[in-house]
């Protein structure tokens, strides 16, 4: 039985291993994102410079080789700072994609599920939520709960929840009127078992799919709330705070806002390259489910 289970798995493996090497788009999307996580991960052994160590003497020096990047107005290498910074990408997108994809599954599952009254109100609150922008509504959840981490993922997660809840709801609404969900409750079997073993796996393709975008725009709102200075608060090195720093001295030291937009910019085309390589490969039905 072990054996059956070890071969089951090396055969996904394997599957998606060819997977991933016949579509350039996963491909690309796989191998960058590996090189940023483990940029992010190794960071202390990378960086040659710690993310806040200063030296007035060195301000704004053009990229060479003590400092691949160049400094910044305080002297700080830039290099040290973007490849620390990956790890608040990483972190906030990783933890921001787990709790919108468990709450927008759940939701989305028991709206399109259980329909009437219910899937109604539902729908009406997620359109409520949706009509405000992503980023005014994380901004806005960030004043009342409080500036930190926790609460970054938390405001952002509240922003994502409705639009993944509503792909999840749609694909529910043809699901069960398939047949093998109408044998499944004819025969008594209990929703959650209907739920669980006939249609999330069907549901799958598209929550992964989405998943990968939803890493790619918590990337983009935490860049974009640091750079309006409500997202990872200075010393700490974030991406989006490094260009809001860098602004001022773009005529004069543009490889400041330079290497971390080149950051932000790689990871979320890796992750949409990802994402698009997935959605075509796993099912082309879902091409326009966006």
């Amino acid at each position: 039985m072990s054996g059956g289970r070890t071969t089951g798995r090396k055969g996904r493996l394997h599957a998606f291993g060819r997977l991933v090497a016949g579509n350039p788009q996963i491909l690309f999307g796989v191998v960058v994102l590996v090189m940023l996580v483990a940029a992010a991960l190794f960071a202390p052994l990378i960086a040659p410079y710690g993310p806040a160590e200063t030296n007035i003497m060195n301000r704004l020096k053009p990229p060479s080789w003590a400092h691949l990047f160049g400094t910044d107005a305080f002297g700080r290498d830039v290099f040290s700072r973007v490849v620390h910074g990956a790890r608040y990408s990483v972190i906030i997108g990783a933890l921001t994609m787990l709790t919108t994809t468990f709450f927008g599954t759940a939701l989305g599952i028991v709206s399109g599920y259980l329909g009437g009254l219910l899937d109604m109100i539902l729908m009406r609150l997620t359109e409520a939520f949706m009509a405000i922008p992503a980023i005014l509504l994380a901004i806005a959840l960030i004043a009342i709960l409080g500036n930190n981490l926790g609460n970054l993922v938390i405001a952002l997660t509240v922003a994502y929840v409705p639009r993944l809840a509503r792909i999840v709801r749609s694909l529910m609404l043809s699901l069960r009127e398939e047949l093998y969900v109408e044998s499944g409750r004819s025969i008594g079997a209990r929703p959650l078992r209907i739920v669980i073993h006939y249609m999330l796996p069907q549901l799958l393709p598209a929550i992964l799919v989405q998943s990968s975008f939803i890493i790619a725009y918590a990337v983009i709102a935490e860049a974009g709330l640091s750079f309006l200075g409500v997202g990872v608060q200075p010393p700490a090195p974030s991406w989006g705070g490094m260009l809001s720093d860098g602004r001022t001295y773009m005529a004069i030291a543009p490889w400041i806002t330079i290497f971390p937009g080149l950051g932000i910019m790689l990871i979320v085309l890796s992750l949409n390259q990802l994402g698009d390589g997935l959605r075509d490969a796993l099912d082309p039905r879902l091409r326009n489910v966006t």
